[in-house]
């Protein structure tokens, strides 16, 4: 056992070393030359991998079913380079290059009127984004003008990077929370009118709850919506846009979901995590190349599809009195989905 962690701890190191050198060198260059490298690598990699270039193709065809298939493939390719572009420059050039005086050389402010107001409003605040954009770059913009918070972030099985990332992330203000053992911690936030943010488009696993997604039904974590209800809180959904495939983006707000919304509801819960999951869905039609299609947002389905029987009756009502449903929509979401490639 002893050896065994000997081991694991000199595969950490070296990992570390290893990561910590690339980044060093590649960022000594300027950071939108390394953005056109990095595309170039994930060009490569698309045409290399063919299981995650299938996953990704078959996520947009699906989503986007009028766009041809040269379109859909022209914009799989698109969304790999703006995954690299993420991982291999903008997750260590946002942090040191988005600052108090320097985030307006990166960054433009689009409408962020109704965030403002809620977040100026001395009371807690959740934020929401999805994997589109550089959502780094938004809790960092946040952070530092005038907005800190504190983001949840999954801990890197590499404790070495874990401790190096989640420094350089709060070297700027923004504070990371792991998601493991989080909770008692986001209520303490909460209940101190603090701000917290979430990446919500995780798959959530056969046992989340089950609500639209670019017509089909995608399960989400339940705790945003539980969150909320339990301590009236509003949720902004916000997006980080790049411009032009460079190291600038538009901040803007997407939607504002507020207790009043919610309050008449039938099913509040099921309301809230629809409604961010359609706010997400809006901004990633803002930008759809700069989506993660490659993560599988479908993955797991509800129990009538695994037992292979119809949507029930009094789910069909629930999809129902979402208002901004039309029948179209409901009948998409009653298609069974097949997942593509792992």
């Amino acid at each position: 056992m002893r050896g065994q962690k000997l081991i694991a701890r000199a595969i950490h190191a070296a990992q570390y070393a290893a990561l910590r050198g690339s980044f060093s060198l590649l960022h000594s260059f300027d950071v939108n030359q390394n953005m056109r490298t990095a595309a170039g690598v994930g060009s490569l990699f698309f045409r290399l991998s063919p299981r995650h270039r299938e996953r990704t193709r078959s996520n947009i065809a699906r989503s986007f079913p009028q766009m041809s298939l040269e379109e859909a493939d022209a914009l799989a390719e698109r969304s790999i380079q703006s995954m690299f572009q993420l991982f291999m420059v903008e997750s260590m050039a946002t942090p040191r290059l988005i600052g108090p005086s320097t985030w307006s050389r990166h960054v433009e402010l689009g409408d962020i009127s109704q965030a403002s107001e809620v977040a100026l409003a001395d009371k807690p605040v959740i934020f929401v984004t999805g994997h589109c954009g550089n959502w780094e770059a938004l809790g960092f913009t946040m952070s530092v003008i005038g907005f800190p918070m504190t983001a949840l972030a999954r801990p890197l099985d590499n404790p070495w990077l874990d401790e190096w990332i989640v420094r350089t992330r709060e070297a700027r203000g923004l504070k990371v929370l792991t998601k493991w053992g989080a909770t008692s911690e986001v209520q303490r936030i909460i209940e101190a009118r603090g701000r917290v943010a979430f990446i919500a488009d995780q798959n959530a696993g056969d046992d989340g709850l089950f609500v639209p997604f670019f017509g089909r039904l995608a399960s989400s974590y339940k705790s945003i919506g539980l969150l909320a209800m339990r301590y009236e809180v509003p949720i902004v959904v916000g997006l980080a846009q790049r411009l032009c495939g460079q190291f600038r983006y538009r901040v803007s707000c997407v939607d504002v979901i507020k207790p009043q919304d919610w309050v008449d509801q039938a099913d509040p819960l099921f309301y809230i995590t629809a409604r961010y999951n359609r706010g997400i869905e809006t901004a990633v039609r803002q930008a759809p190349e700069q989506y993660l299609w490659i993560h599988r947002r479908w993955k797991s389905r509800p129990p009538w599809e695994r037992k292979g029987e119809p949507l029930p009756a009094r789910f069909r009502h629930r999809l129902e009195t979402l208002p901004w449903m039309t029948q179209a929509d409901v009948n998409a979401c009653c298609i069974p989905v097949k997942t593509p490639p792992s």
